[in-house]
């Protein structure tokens, strides 16, 4: 497909979503939680050490799809991390200190439930942090993440991209939850009526730290069923593990799909 069609046809689909049944997207979920327990079966056979990060607005599905994929993983070599507020010590160290501690060692896959990214978006949009804080950490942080590529860690980021009103839908539902009150955060109501300067930062990041070695995998996430499905397919297909189901887990390009900086001024993510 020439590259015109392909952003032509990822264009298309973030206006009208195909729609999966119930008994489609339970099937293949199950069939990919198969290739999801034999690519532990070999991390763990080879001492791999892999990193997956996920960052995307408020209520984009991150927690979700991190759970479909840790669901029948060994909890043992399987790690979530969602860290909370930073501490006085926290602020006062070399920023990506708080997060090597979480780092895989030999046999583990880690899921980062935002990450380090959290200063180029959430923390540079509240002002937490200073503008020289910020530069610094735009200007750091690509090699960061190649010293540990260069380490042996495998690395893969995601960013899960929502519109606004799918967005304000699932907060309002958040709110009306019971079962969901863990997730209500004093942010929310920021994230609407910063939507604009979130939507400038989120930009800014792809732009300066998406590259060849650690690219940025944009996940249009406005159905959160076909979000899971093909960002579970993306991940699989990146990763080398023994017996895969090649076709299983390739996944539809038009809802997964390595960033472009031309994503934004054609419209190709929401704005």
């Amino acid at each position: 497909m020439r590259k015109k069609d392909h952003k032509k046809e990822i264009r298309e689909t973030s206006r009208r979503v195909p729609q999966l049944s119930k008994e489609v997207y339970e099937g293949t979920l199950y069939k990919l939680q198969i290739e999801l327990v034999k690519l532990q079966r070999h991390l763990i056979k080879f001492d791999d050490r892999i990193l997956i990060i996920f960052e995307g607005r408020d209520a984009a599905g991150k927690d979700g799809t991190i759970k479909r994929i840790t669901q029948h993983l060994s909890p043992r070599e399987t790690r979530v991390i969602a860290l909370g507020k930073p501490s006085d010590r926290d602020r006062s160290s070399w920023y990506f200190q708080r997060y090597v501690q979480y780092l895989p060692a030999a046999q583990e896959l880690v899921l980062f439930n935002r990450s380090w990214y959290n200063r180029a978006g959430v923390e540079h949009v509240m002002r937490f942090c200073t503008a020289d804080e910020y530069d610094e950490f735009m200007s750091s942080v690509v090699e960061f993440e190649h010293m540990l590529i260069r380490s042996g860690i495998k690395l893969l980021k995601y960013y899960l991209d929502i519109s606004k009103p799918e967005q304000e839908k699932r907060l309002n539902e958040r709110k009306k939850d019971p079962l969901a009150q863990w997730k209500v955060s004093a942010l929310d109501e920021h994230a609407l009526k910063k939507w604009d300067e979130y939507t400038l930062a989120r930009d800014k990041m792809l732009v300066h730290t998406h590259n060849l070695i650690t690219p940025w995998i944009i996940v249009h996430a406005d159905d959160k069923q076909l979000a899971r499905i093909n960002l579970i397919k993306n991940m699989l297909s990146r990763l080398e593990y023994d017996d895969r189901d090649e076709r299983l887990i390739l996944p539809d390009p038009r809802i997964a799909t390595t960033f472009e900086a031309s994503f934004i001024e054609e419209g190709l993510l929401a704005s």
